[in-house]
């Protein structure tokens, strides 16, 4: 168990990293909405450089510090990472995330590429990258809100382990 010093640096940057990438996938939103919105050639290349970037130098880094520093809060904490439903499905929900937009970067890039090579003809129709950010902040916005109620619910896991504490009694550090 951490310390409650320990604790809320973890919460404090835990928070911090997961409400930045929420931030960060607006802002690549505002920029494929831009993207679509144009007829200008150097406005759409420009567009597309800025989403490659911001997703592999903010969007990236922000996803995988969330998910590492959650996954640390999970186990060290008294939520502990399969006691409780809401954990299960955050990390859930978190992974498939970030595996998606991991495996979603490289056709960022290579369409980044592509609108800096193309002729002005070929970019009609490029437009912006909406579809994977929205449906991505959805579920961040999900897990935000799990994290927030924490609706009630042990895993057997959980339930199993509660029962035990019970026949023991308090560890040190339960009492958060």
């Amino acid at each position: 168990m951490l310390s409650p010093r320990a604790r809320k640096l973890g919460l404090s940057l835990h928070l911090t990293v997961s409400i930045g990438w929420i931030g960060a996938v607006l802002a690549y939103l505002g920029l494929g909405v831009t993207a679509v919105r144009s007829n200008e050639v150097q406005v759409i290349r420009a567009m597309w450089s800025a989403m490659d970037l911001t997703g592999w130098y903010i969007i990236v880094p922000l996803a995988v510090a969330s998910l590492v520093t959650g996954l640390l809060m999970a186990l060290g904490t008294k939520w502990g990472l399969f006691r409780h439903y809401w954990v299960v499905i955050s990390l859930g929900l978190t992974l498939f995330a970030v595996a998606i937009l991991i495996l979603h970067m490289p056709s960022v890039s290579s369409t980044a590429e592509f609108a800096q090579l193309a002729e002005g003809a070929a970019l009609d129709g490029l437009g912006g990258d909406l579809g994977h950010p929205g449906v991505g902040l959805m579920i961040l916005l999900a897990v935000q809100v799990l994290n927030l109620y924490k609706p009630a619910g042990l895993t057997r896991y959980g339930w199993r382990k509660q029962q035990e504490s019970r026949t023991r009694g308090p560890a040190i550090g339960d009492r958060d």
